[in-house]
């Protein structure tokens, strides 16, 4: 719905869409989390990104033949970002908490966000968003380095995916390049994938919930998110994408058990609200 002045207004049901696709996400990554008793982590992102490529590809029917090679270059950087932000938050999810890797990870967007917006109130946001991170050092939880650098890894690896999408957007139409680029990451993990995880990629069990994780993660979400950018402003679509650390605290609680001390929940309030801010001060 739009004004008289052109400008889109956000609707409700537009908005349930968005909130829709980040329970799902975050229900999808607790799922994947409940799995690693009986699979690597390798092997759920490759069952994820094997199941969204089978599903993205069926659907988009993507045009290969006639691509420039700038076409492929942008598409196989994007399948990088992607499959290396995946394998990466994953790795962060066996060592961490699910709430706590996810709002590290979101420091990749936070930057990107700050990065390309202009004024003293996002350096006001950034620092705020730095004391979160601060604070999980505080955190009476024993949280493992390795974990906290893997998902770092994965908020750098969140960042190029954002900075890669509109290049990728203007070479490929529609979902073409998203569902290309998901073939080539289960393409990439297929043999490490195999390799550590054996016979356990064989259980009925891993490969149905790792299908669902691929459903619940990558196609529903992309699936309700494309529906609500139809009519919701880009900005109002950011803020609420700012709430993927509680919802994902909250998905990994009610699936996990996983619970939080109130110093990690200042610290994710500390990032969701400076994502907020960047966001709602942010030019373009």
């Amino acid at each position: 719905m739009t004004t008289s002045t052109g400008r889109r207004v956000a609707r409700p049901g537009a908005v349930w869409l968005v909130l829709g696709s980040i329970a799902t996400v975050q229900i999808g990554a607790a799922i994947a989390k409940h799995l690693f008793g009986l699979a690597t982590p390798t092997g759920i992102v490759w069952l994820r990104l094997t199941s969204a490529a089978v599903v993205l590809l069926a659907w988009s029917r993507p045009r290969l033949r006639g691509r420039t090679r700038q076409d492929w270059l942008l598409v196989t950087g994007y399948a990088a970002s992607l499959a290396g932000m995946n394998w990466c938050i994953y790795q962060a999810f066996s060592r961490i908490p699910v709430g706590l890797a996810v709002t590290i990870e979101f420091l990749g967007p936070l930057t990107v966000a700050l990065v390309t917006s202009r004024g003293v109130r996002e350096v006001v946001w950034a620092l705020l968003g730095g004391t979160g991170v601060v604070l999980l050092g505080f955190s009476p939880n024993a949280l493992s380095w390795a974990g906290v650098g893997f998902a770092l890894l994965a908020g750098t690896g969140w960042g190029l995916y954002i900075l890669v999408s509109p290049h990728l957007g203007r070479h490929w139409d529609g979902i073409g390049g998203l569902a290309v680029a998901h073939g080539f990451g289960a393409v990439a993990l297929a043999v490490p994938a195999i390799l550590l995880g054996g016979t356990a990629l064989a259980n009925p069990t891993v490969i149905g919930l790792g299908v669902l994780v691929g459903l619940l993660s990558s196609v529903i979400p992309y699936s309700l998110e494309l529906n609500a950018l139809r009519t919701l402003p880009t900005r109002v679509f950011s803020v609420l994408m700012s709430l993927e650390p509680a919802f994902a605290a909250l998905a990994a609680f009610l699936i996990l058990g996983e619970r939080l001390t109130l110093v990690d929940m200042g610290a994710m309030g500390c990032v969701v609200i400076a994502s907020v801010g960047i966001t709602r001060s942010a030019r373009t």
